[in-house]
């Protein structure tokens, strides 16, 4: 019976087999191959058992390991013991110099591998929506707002640019450690191999070369855990900036604002009691598991700490940490896109808010040319603090009360102020920008 909402409700099928048993099996005895394959070619054992190893081992299945596991109750041995039984005498060089970790942290190294491509894909998919959704919106002027209010306008184009380029630094930061996570080790019980002599650095990187897997330098009996501390760090990463996008949508998706909303089918229901509800969910459900992939960073630097050259401490969190993050992380990134591929815009709603404040968010702009044309800047800001505060205080356009003041009209005439507070002319190079990112980033969207 199912437990854990991922086995039932949320991932992608892709992922889920990245990180399930099976898969972990099969990593296990891939490193055991690539270990017996190394050892043969340094002459440690017979070449023809190292052939045998290798074309019997995927026999080996998981429910023997499991049923052997709960007689000696050690998951490592039980494998290396089910690997043995379909090797004939071949199989009495499995694990040969090896210790436990040499061969559970390098069937990681792969699994994590695998799980970077699949993130670095969606990542790419999502980018390339999020560029698209910029070029097309490149000029949909919409009202600025900092501490929750409005301020001077945007485009929902540059919005959408500025996400993009988050996510392409995402993509860099996934590249960029790629090569410090994914790495294997063959150094033996406390990083010394003195079980395989003095060709073990030799081994060690035939082994890894097999794997197509960077060697560690040195190690204890485990891979340090800043390497995959790492690799967390980059999930909650990703998942904060899907976080704070899917933060945006459902603030702009509000009833009161109602800019921007998810995509809704026909039949979709909103609320048990409320008919009419039309809730941004899939953003919530993105915001909501953005706070478990983030969890997983304190105790992926937790990991890193252990008595001596290693303790046991590390382990148990690390089966749930690394199906769980990854899984979770994967799941969200796709979800986003969905909600990013499916986004309506109420334009509408969208220029009602930008005119909202007839035209006190557009001071800055008056200010500015007041300042070009020979007023003192401050005084310029205190002319247009003042004008602001009477037009919202008694509900007028800034332009009528701007023109009845003769501080302001000494520079500027009526119509120039129109032309000023024209919120369609103060987007300065917002256009520019998004043409600009949008070249840039095109190589990386899939």
């Amino acid at each position: 019976m199912a437990i854990h909402p991922i086995d039932y409700r949320y991932g992608t099928p892709e992922m889920r087999a990245v990180w399930n048993e099976e898969n972990r099996f099969r990593a296990i005895v891939t490193a055991e191959v690539a270990l017996a394959r190394a050892e043969a070619a340094h002459g440690m054992i017979p070449r023809e058992d190292a052939e045998t190893i290798a074309a019997s081992a995927p026999e080996a299945r998981l429910e023997r390991a499991k049923e052997i596991e709960a007689e000696i109750n050690h998951d490592m041995m039980a494998i290396v013991k089910a690997v043995t039984e379909v090797c004939g005498d071949a199989g009495r060089w499995i694990h040969y110099g090896a210790t436990s970790n040499d061969i559970l942290d390098t069937a990681t190294a792969l699994q994590v591998r695998e799980s970077l491509a699949l993130i670095e894909e969606k990542l790419g998919r999502l980018l390339g929506v999020l560029l698209a959704r910029s070029a097309e919106t490149k000029t949909l002027v919409c009202a600025g707002r900092t501490h929750g209010q409005i301020g001077v306008p945007t485009t929902y184009g540059l919005r959408f640019a500025i996400w993009a380029s988050e996510v392409s630094r995402h993509i860099e930061r996934l590249r960029q450690m790629r090569p410090r996570v994914v790495v294997g080790q063959l150094t033996g019980a406390v990083g010394t191999q003195a079980a395989l002599g003095d060709v073990g650095i030799e081994i060690q990187e035939t082994m890894m070369e097999f794997l197509g897997i960077r060697p560690v330098d040195v190690s204890n009996q485990i891979i340090a855990r800043d390497r995959y501390a790492e690799y967390f760090m980059l999930l909650a990463n990703i998942a904060t900036t899907l976080d704070k996008i899917g933060l945006e949508l459902r603030l702009m998706q509000r009833s009161e604002i109602g800019e921007l909303a998810e995509a809704f089918g026909k039949k979709q229901v909103g609320s048990s009691t409320m008919p009419h509800k039309r809730n941004p969910i899939k953003s919530e459900q993105v915001c909501g598991l953005a706070r478990i992939v983030r969890s997983a960073v304190e105790p992926a630097l937790q990991n890193n700490v252990l008595w001596d050259e290693r303790d046991l401490t590390n382990s148990s969190p690390e089966r749930v940490l690394f199906p769980e993050a990854s899984v979770l992380a994967d799941h969200i990134l796709n979800v986003m896109i969905g909600v990013m591929e499916g986004l309506e815009f109420n334009k509408k709603n969208i220029r009602k808010n930008l005119m909202m404040l007839r035209g006190v968010n557009l001071a800055e702009s008056v200010m500015i040319d007041l300042t070009r044309r020979g007023m003192n800047r401050q005084e310029a800001h205190e002319v247009m603090r003042t004008a602001s505060m009477q037009a919202l205080a008694e509900d007028r356009d800034l332009s009528q009360v701007l023109g009845e003041r003769a501080e302001v009209t000494k520079f500027v005439t009526r119509e120039e102020l129109d032309a000023l507070l024209d919120p369609d002319t103060y987007i300065g190079t917002a256009v520019r920008q998004v043409e600009r990112l949008i070249e840039k980033l095109k190589p990386l969207c899939r």
